[in-house]
């Protein structure tokens, strides 16, 4: 006697279910792993975000060569409390504002153009 179509839905669910539970998982696993190698290389989390702080004096160049080769770019802040995590840390850093294309007209190293309320941000 085979298996009436409603008992053959809910095996497909149930078999659907399980395996996305060991995707889930997996993806877990993987992620905090990856995760937990960022923070040991001293990247610090904030808000979704990882973020390096060198302990090298550098120039923007230079610092900013430097993220690039680590796979990232200097902090482009998109709100006032990323602005106060990064007002934390007491050495000088460099965040991701250039006027290189054209003198006294700001870009993020994105190419946005940075909003009103960021022209003060650093301003004490």
């Amino acid at each position: 006697m085979s298996p009436s179509p409603k008992r053959k839905l809910c095996r497909l669910v149930a078999l659907s279910f399980a395996l996305l539970c060991i995707l889930q998982a997996t993806l877990n696993i993987s992620l905090r792993l990856a995760f937990s190698r960022y923070i040991q290389r001293g990247w610090i989390y904030f808000k979704h975000s990882l973020y390096y702080v060198s302990s090298t004096e550098n120039t923007w160049n230079d610092s900013r060569e430097d993220c690039l080769q680590r796979g990232a770019d200097l902090v482009i802040i998109n709100s006032r409390e990323e602005q106060n995590f990064i007002r934390e840390f007491k050495n000088r850093t460099w965040i991701g504002l250039t006027d290189a294309e054209k003198e006294q007209t700001w870009k993020w190293v994105d190419g946005t153009t940075p909003t009103i309320r960021f022209h003060t941000l650093f301003v004490t």
